[in-house]
């Protein structure tokens, strides 16, 4: 792969990351979650992932040594741009990275 292709390959990587993230951390035993991962064809990626859980996703500061904590700083960091909507159960956590 060229430096293109591998940047925006990890783009990609790094965008189904946080989707797994979020699965992971959102998730509430017995109920079902969703995930949508979507190319415009603009080069645009847009990731949403709705969960049941309560409350809504922050950004923390993980220790150096943590081996999880970081999630939605990567978002933050990566993503043009991601927000929270609230659902009548749970929340949809949206993020839209440009490749």
């Amino acid at each position: 792969m060229g430096g293109g292709a591998g940047l925006r390959a990890g783009r990609v990587a790094r965008a189904v990351g946080a989707g797994a993230n979020a699965v992971r951390h959102g998730r509430v035993p017995g109920r079902y979650y969703e995930a949508r991962i979507a190319y415009d064809m603009e080069k645009l990626i847009g990731i949403e992932v709705s969960d049941p859980g309560d409350g809504l996703p922050v950004i923390a500061e993980a220790a150096p040594d943590a081996e999880s904590g970081r999630g939605l700083a990567i978002v933050d960091a990566f993503a043009e741009a991601w927000g929270v909507r609230e659902r009548v159960v749970g929340k949809t956590v949206w993020a839209r990275l440009r490749l």
